[in-house]
């Protein structure tokens, strides 16, 4: 097993990485590696970090601005070689086909709830490391 899962949290609003810190926890599941957070809080520094690499898995905050989660989606679905699985975070349920649109691997909504986010990090982070596949 690896030793450490890199999970990259993009929102401007520091109060909403927190919650997905908090909600994955330093494991989000028995058998994942632990969780290491990169934060961002501009589009920049997400094209940054995934230029430099080594990134898992992305979080990326749909209400965030003035570069929404969902566009950015996009964009590094587009821009970037082998993009990470990107689990967006909506602000409500019926926006579930703007995550289609912006081709999220999952989404879940706003405010983060722990368990449905520790499932669905845990359910990407299983694909991409292969764990149990």
């Amino acid at each position: 097993m690896r030793a450490t899962a890199r999970v990259l949290v993009y929102s401007d609003d520091a109060s909403t990485r927190e919650q997905v810190r908090l909600a994955a926890g330093r494991r989000p599941a028995a058998d994942l590696p632990p969780v290491e957070f990169t934060e961002c809080a501009t589009l920049p520094a997400v094209l940054k970090e995934l230029d430099l690499g080594g990134i898992d898995l992305c979080v990326l905050d749909g209400e965030a601005v003035p570069a929404g989660g969902m566009g950015v989606c996009r964009q590094i679905k587009d821009e970037i070689f082998n993009c990470p699985p990107v689990l967006l975070l909506m602000g409500r349920p019926q926006d579930a086909w703007l995550a289609t649109w912006s081709r999220a691997d999952a989404a879940v909504t706003l405010p983060v709830d722990p368990v449905e986010f520790a499932d669905a990090l845990a359910g990407l982070l299983r694909k991409r490391l292969a764990i149990g596949a």
